[in-house]
């Protein structure tokens, strides 16, 4: 009988000291969240579940939508542009990144455009607010044909920017927020060949 409760008593002891332990290790963490975006939890938990689901980082931080079958590339291209100036939001270049490839190469490669947009003041007050910012800029969406011949549009999920950190000041996270809602926009109006 005491042996069980001295086995008893130092498995409390353990957990006890593992209990404080782990206390101590996610104090911070805990703070962190305090004073982050109230979004951010969200934001990181889908995230998560993303890396999980894709089994990949890169995977999980994208948006993509499938472009409707019969789309040509040059019917999404042009679908991108007019959509951008409606929007007003500034193509500022383009990379044809499998023309590229193909001149280095010497072979033909899938269908692959990279599209770079702007709004230049906004990109302005986000590296006023933090230079690190200027990674994401400028927003791009990729037109990218996949292996199996479907074309889909891709760009950066920009929620952890917007929300995966303090708050934004209210003002920057309105062109944040606007800035998302055009690149989605575009690219869920051109995946269906929308003017």
């Amino acid at each position: 009988m005491n042996i069980l409760r001295n086995i008893l008593a130092v498995v409390g002891v353990v957990s006890i000291v593992v209990l404080i332990y782990a206390a101590i290790k996610i104090q911070p963490v805990m703070h962190a969240l305090e004073v982050m975006d109230p979004a951010a939890r969200t934001v990181y938990t889908n995230l998560f579940k993303r890396i999980i689901t894709t089994e990949s980082g890169v995977d999980a931080m994208v948006y993509k939508v499938p472009v409707q079958k019969g789309l040509t590339p040059a019917d999404v291209d042009e679908s991108i542009r007019y959509i951008a100036n409606e929007l007003n939001i500034k193509n500022v270049g383009e990379l044809p990144l499998s023309k590229e490839i193909e001149s280095l190469s010497g072979s033909k490669y899938r269908f692959v455009k990279i599209y770079l947009m702007c709004n230049a003041m906004t990109a302005a007050s986000m590296m006023n607010y933090n230079d690190a910012f200027s990674s994401f800029l400028p927003c791009r969406i990729t037109l990218l044909e996949d292996k199996t011949g479907q074309l889909w549009l891709y760009t950066l999920d920009m929620g952890v920017m917007i929300y995966g950190g303090k708050p934004l000041p209210p003002a920057l996270k309105e062109e944040a927020l606007k800035v998302q809602k055009i690149i989605t926009s575009i690219m869920n109006r051109a995946a269906v060949g929308d003017f």
